[in-house]
């Protein structure tokens, strides 16, 4: 819906389709999951701790207007900006750190973007419900769980709330509990459940990275698509 970092856009269409009538995003960022394709139609119950992001939804969900949207004024390169929903689009694992930052054509174009997509789509979630709070937040019932937590090992600076401070023990056991059927992001680092490669990413100057899954579903097990 709006541009996030490490938000799931461009790898939705890999993840196995929610078998259950409800979505819940423990940690939701942008919601890319629940977005994709006719995702959204059902039942999406979104939980963020960041209180920013929390905001966002609210807004989106309860109080924006396609006229709305369309009527925010647009960004120029050089000049500066202290929205955060500004600063989120400058598609920076600093965008958090930030409390001003300087308009640039990525930031721009990112706007530009972002504004069309939430005035077009926006009526596929007015009927989302978003709970500020961390993941234990969530209700406890039965639904497909889509659980895209800050990436163990990794610095986490693109998130108000890093990998650093996280129990993923703690997280693995709460998981496993879930009723539903569990769909868990992790990278290469992720070890605290028998995660599977699911992905490898082609970044730039060369680098990869391996984006891996843990699923469970009472519905059986899934030909995952694996791409090397």
């Amino acid at each position: 819906m709006f541009y996030y970092y490490g938000r799931k856009k461009q790898i939705a269409r890999h993840y196995p389709a929610p078998n259950y009538g409800c979505i819940i995003e423990p940690f939701a960022g942008s919601a890319a999951y629940s977005f994709h394709n006719d995702n959204w139609r059902k039942q999406v119950i979104l939980i963020e701790k960041d209180v920013r992001v929390s905001a966002i939804w609210e807004w989106l969900i309860n109080e924006a207007t396609p006229n709305t949207i369309k009527k925010m004024p647009d960004l120029h390169p050089g000049e500066k900006s202290s929205e955060f929903l500004h600063i989120i689009h400058a598609a920076t694992k600093m965008a958090f750190k930030y409390k001003t930052i300087k308009v640039t054509p990525v930031l721009a174009r990112n706007w530009e973007i972002s504004k069309r997509v939430m005035a077009e789509n926006l009526g596929k979630v007015k009927h989302w419900q978003i709970i500020c709070g961390d993941y234990t937040s969530a209700p406890d019932i039965e639904a497909t769980w889509f659980i895209d937590p800050p990436y163990r090992f990794e610095p986490g600076m693109g998130y108000g709330h890093s990998s650093a401070r996280m129990d993923y023990e703690q997280l693995a056991k709460w998981c496993m509990a879930r009723h539903g059927e569990i769909i868990c992001c992790e990278g290469e680092n992720g070890n605290y459940l028998p995660f599977v490669t699911l992905l490898e990413l082609k970044g730039i100057a060369g680098k990869s990275s391996k984006e891996k899954l843990f699923y469970r579903s009472p519905y059986g097990a899934r030909q995952l698509e694996l791409i090397t």
